[in-house]
């Protein structure tokens, strides 16, 4: 493929929900722009888990694409192709009625301030409803959606009018392709009113338009593509298109509009205008075959074969002798790479997911990509004893892939902890580690990090004594045992040198290894204060193996006498919800036994609700929230502090856990 330049370039995001036919059009595309010579339609709908980049020549022109998957336990995804795009096609489906992930798909853009389409896919289908669709966006959001098309169902599907150029395109089902024409008669009431709105929403994008249009002038048609193509770059017009990307209509109005009206790198605001070439790495993927490939976005000069580059983090360097782009699956090499373009790297030694490169030594990192927190937690274990260290390698490997995936060894329990988005976030996991590295895990229940406390002062005391021949073992501590807010505190008393001085750090020591272990269920003891006050010894058998003996034979027996209680870790706990859910999600945190400390207005017509609940209620909460919210919901939590196990509880966990 020609290398161009960034004028010429567009980065263009796809998004949409799962089965809305994002992989069709894809392959429309393609086909559309001669890179294939029939038109593929993939053989089984197969939901993505991962960002793909896939670039097409069109009128002289570079379009990069990268896909997304639709579900939102691989939103790390969409995040990472954020960074290198500047708009977006939303795919709908037209035999639905809008659905969530359309509104999520215009809220991300949003918050990105993307240009975007609209492309209301399947409109050949018998089920389409163009108009409820179109009905339901200008309800929600108002003027700011602007009809492009027009289908022409009479009685079946025949094609489609193009409202901003006031032609029609009638699909030719033998040859597949759309031929223009003028529109026919018996649409021009119903273009009518269409017409309005898109002018309507164009004259407000410019103050002489609005008043062109207010005293009835008409407007030329370039009054409205310039009113158009500066209502779609600053985001107050969004135009909605139709098509079928299985039959390859609507797909060429819409590669000709990316070309008219979405915006080339020179319009945004992050590629600079400096002959240092400059980038960052948005992606990696380790393929099993090729090995690792790093996904550039760059931002600034020109990048050539055999240059050497500088990692603008690590300040590590190498020479980048090739670079590609991927055309039909396939990557293809490139001469050069101009700001705006995207390339892909292979087998690169300093270049990860969130660096930043130069041509410099003394160029500064980009921004880097905030990865969404984990919702989703789950305890593994190799299925082959053998493949601790196999699997600790290969999961190094695929976060360098998914950065959002958090990996944790718990001190306490024992268990690898996975965080990640979801359950199908999971289930993709246990594919990729059996399909690129050859292991097989075992998903275990996790267990929670409880602790002990005692709940009253009691002195007892503690005598280590032994004979067996020779030395024997002697050591007498009497202690105080009493609850105190931080972890431990250790203090002494000792008068009169009851226990030398030099065993009262043995006795401290003693004590913290026996923290390690509570009476109730073998879990750590915190919230404990020992002050040592009297004790005894012996010149000859007295040692500090012998009075750390002592000292945890008190710690047994104090801490049985003090009304030991479990204690269970408790979260800080931020739930999003849209305002429907919220009686519903603030009647569930009752129910899991939390506290709501507060409500606020998180954006329009969603709620951000602060609570507190005990972790033990949260090990599934993803998959509840998704459930109670229709996917919509989402949270972040932190500890906070620990908090008595309610008594049937307690109780519960006690006859279930081996001291």
């Amino acid at each position: 493929m020609f290398s161009y330049e960034s004028d010429k370039i567009r980065n263009v995001i796809l998004l949409g929900q799962s089965g809305f036919g994002k992989s069709y059009l894809k392959e429309a595309f393609n086909f559309t722009a001669h890179l294939d010579s029939t038109l593929v339609i993939p053989k089984e709908q197969v939901p993505s888990t991962s960002l793909e980049l896939f670039s097409i020549p069109w009128h002289d022109h570079k379009y990069n694409f990268i896909d997304t998957p639709g579900s939102s336990d691989f939103y790390s995804e969409t995040k990472s192709a954020f960074a290198a795009v500047d708009s977006a096609i939303i795919v709908v489906d037209a035999t639905s009625k809008l659905q969530l992930g359309t509104h999520k798909a215009l809220e991300l853009s949003e918050e990105q301030q993307f240009p975007r389409f609209i492309f209301i896919n399947k409109i050949d289908d018998p089920q389409a409803d163009f108009h409820g669709l179109l009905e339901s966006l200008r309800a929600q959001y108002g003027k700011r959606i602007v009809p492009f098309h027009l289908p022409m169902t009479d009685p079946t599907f025949t094609g489609y009018i193009n409202i901003a150029k006031m032609t029609a395109s009638e699909f030719d089902a033998q040859s597949q392709i759309c031929h223009e024409q003028v529109i026919p008669s018996q649409y021009e009431a119903a273009v009518a009113p269409l017409r309005e709105m898109l002018l309507e929403s164009v004259a407000e994008t410019d103050e002489l338009l609005l008043e062109l249009f207010l005293n009835g002038e008409s407007l030329s048609d370039e009054q409205v593509h310039a009113g158009l193509r500066t209502g779609v770059i600053d985001g107050s017009l969004i135009p909605v298109l139709c098509g079928s990307t299985l039959h390859n209509i609507g797909v060429r109005t819409l590669l000709n509009m990316i070309w008219d009206y979405l915006p080339s790198p020179l319009d945004t605001k992050l590629i600079q205008n400096t002959n240092t070439c400059s980038g960052f790495i948005f992606k990696t993927i380790v393929d099993r075959f090729i090995g690792k490939l790093s996904f550039l976005h760059i931002r600034s000069g020109k990048l050539s074969k055999d240059t050497f580059i500088y990692n603008s983090d690590t300040k590590l360097s190498e020479k980048i002798s090739k670079f590609y782009t991927y055309n039909r699956n396939e990557l293809v090499e490139q001469q050069y790479a101009y700001a705006g373009d995207i390339v892909v790297v292979v087998k690169s030694q300093i270049l990860n997911t969130n660096d930043s490169f130069s041509t410099s030594e003394h160029s500064e990192p980009y921004p880097t990509i905030t990865w969404p927190n984990p919702q989703y937690f789950v305890a593994i274990e190799p299925a082959k004893q053998n493949d601790d260290e196999k699997l600790s390698l290969a999961l190094q490997k695929l976060c360098e892939e998914d950065p959002s995936i958090t990996i944790t060894r718990n001190n306490e329990t024992h268990q690898l902890i996975l965080g990640l988005q979801g359950d199908l976030h999971y289930e993709c996991i246990v594919q990729k580690l059996k399909d690129k590295f050859g292991i097989a895990i075992t998903r275990v229940a996790i267990k929670v990090a409880y602790r002990e406390a005692i709940t009253t002062m009691v002195e007892v005391q503690g005598k280590h004594k032994k004979q067996s021949g020779g030395h024997g073992q002697y050591g007498d501590v009497k202690i105080r045992f009493s609850p105190v807010e931080s972890e431990f505190e250790f203090s002494e008393e000792i008068v009169g040198g009851s226990v030398p001085k030099n065993y009262i750090p043995a006795v401290e020591k003693g004590l913290r290894e026996a923290l390690q272990k509570g009476v109730l269920a073998g879990f750590p003891v915190t919230n404990l204060k020992a002050v040592l006050l009297d004790g005894s010894y012996h010149d000859v058998d007295s040692s500090e193996m012998a009075f750390k003996a002592a000292a945890q034979i008190a710690f047994k027996d104090g801490v049985s006498k003090a009304k030991p209680v479990l204690l269970e870790p408790v979260m800080d706990v931020i739930i999003f919800v849209p305002d429907q859910f919220t009686g519903d999600i603030i009647g569930d945190v009752t129910k899991k036994r939390g506290r709501i400390l507060g409500m606020d207005v998180h954006k329009q017509g969603k709620q951000k609700i602060t609570t507190q609940i005990p972790y033990a209620e949260l090990l599934e909460y993803a998959i509840e929230l998704k459930a109670m919210t229709q996917g919509q919901g989402f949270f972040s939590m932190m500890f906070n502090h620990y908090a008595k196990v309610p008594e049937a509880l307690s109780l519960n966990i006690i006859t279930n856990t081996h001291v």
